[in-house]
């Protein structure tokens, strides 16, 4: 299953954005606070709980010049891939969330929306983190 959020602009340069995003400590800040807890994290990795139960991590995977990679940890209910992709112009960078799950067709109908409305938040409040 592949999903992308909504493309947003935020005024920073990539690698502002990459610094930031490259140290899981920082997830925390474009997370809902209201619909997680028990958030834990290092540089290289976090996880939390979501409504639901399910816990998520995530692993910091690298990335290239436009690109940062995230990976589901061993805690995640199935395995996963979070590409952040990064597209700069003269005063500010276009990016989104892309997410590539290795999801059966009933788990896909019950996580599609859920999921899509996550990096939708996420894409927005990292938009709102650099404009403050």
């Amino acid at each position: 299953m592949e999903l992308d959020s909504n493309k947003v602009t935020v005024t920073a340069s990539k690698e502002e954005i990459k610094a930031f995003l490259s140290d899981s400590n920082n997830l925390i800040h474009i997370l809902p606070k209201n619909n997680i807890s028990d958030f834990k994290s290092t540089v290289e990795n976090c996880s939390f709980k979501v409504q639901g139960g399910f816990i998520i991590s995530l692993i910091q995977d690298g990335g290239d010049d436009d690109n940062l990679f995230l990976k589901s940890g061993e805690k995640s209910p199935f395995p996963f891939k979070l590409t952040i992709n990064l597209n700069e112009s003269e005063s500010s960078t276009e990016g989104y969330i892309h997410f590539d799950g290795e999801v059966n067709a009933f788990l896909k109908m019950m996580v599609a929306k859920p999921l899509g409305n996550l990096f939708n938040y996420m894409s927005t409040k990292l938009k709102e983190h650099f404009e403050k």
